[in-house]
């Protein structure tokens, strides 16, 4: 990885992982995938590995990424689903070739062929959105607690009750500001 570019976001579920390539959407935008060199990177750590990628065939994936978010965003709030971004999603998932192929611990997982390319690969993920926001997996749709953030992300915990997209950031971030607004609370009172 470049050390000018912010680092990834990396989590379990392939679509929301990828609405993370931009976070803080409510405060100062961190955008992860500003060239199309970083998209190839990110999609690589998921394994969806492809050779190059335009400036125009990034616009396509920032426009799926968004697509994502403000579909997997209207799930969790159970709205109705944008239908911009339903056509998006749906589009990108026709225009993928990807095979799923079982791993020997058994999961399931995305393989490209020697001659894919991004839109291939942008298939998948819109596929795995898909597959999330029509609820066909075990979890729920949520959205991080952190008032700047607000990303969505797929809750797999036990209880079903986690609050933020990732603990080591918004989560981390939000408990350092509770706890401070406490002290100074503290010093006020005992002042």
């Amino acid at each position: 990885m470049r050390a000018e570019f912010p680092d990834f976001r990396l989590g379990s579920v392939l679509a929301t992982s990828f609405t993370g390539t931009l976070s803080e959407r409510h405060g100062d935008a961190v955008e992860r995938i500003p060239t199309p060199r970083r998209l190839v990177d990110w999609l690589a750590m998921y394994g969806l590995d492809v050779d190059s990628c335009t400036p125009d065939q990034l616009d396509l994936a920032r426009e799926l990424r968004e697509s994502i978010h403000a579909a997997a965003t209207a799930a969790a709030l159970q709205d109705t689903l944008p239908a911009f971004a339903v056509r998006i999603l749906n589009d990108r998932s026709r225009q993928g070739r990807a095979a799923a192929i079982l791993t020997p611990e058994g999961e399931r997982r995305w393989r490209l062929g020697p001659a894919s390319g991004l839109e291939d690969a942008l298939g998948v993920i819109a596929a795995d959105a898909i597959g999330i926001i029509a609820g066909e997996r075990d979890g729920r749709l949520a959205l991080c607690a952190s008032p700047t953030c607000r990303a969505a992300f797929f809750d797999t915990s036990r209880s079903r009750t986690r609050r933020w997209c990732d603990m080591n950031t918004c989560g981390n971030r939000q408990k350092k500001a509770r706890f401070h607004a406490n002290q100074r609370k503290s010093a006020i009172l005992t002042g």
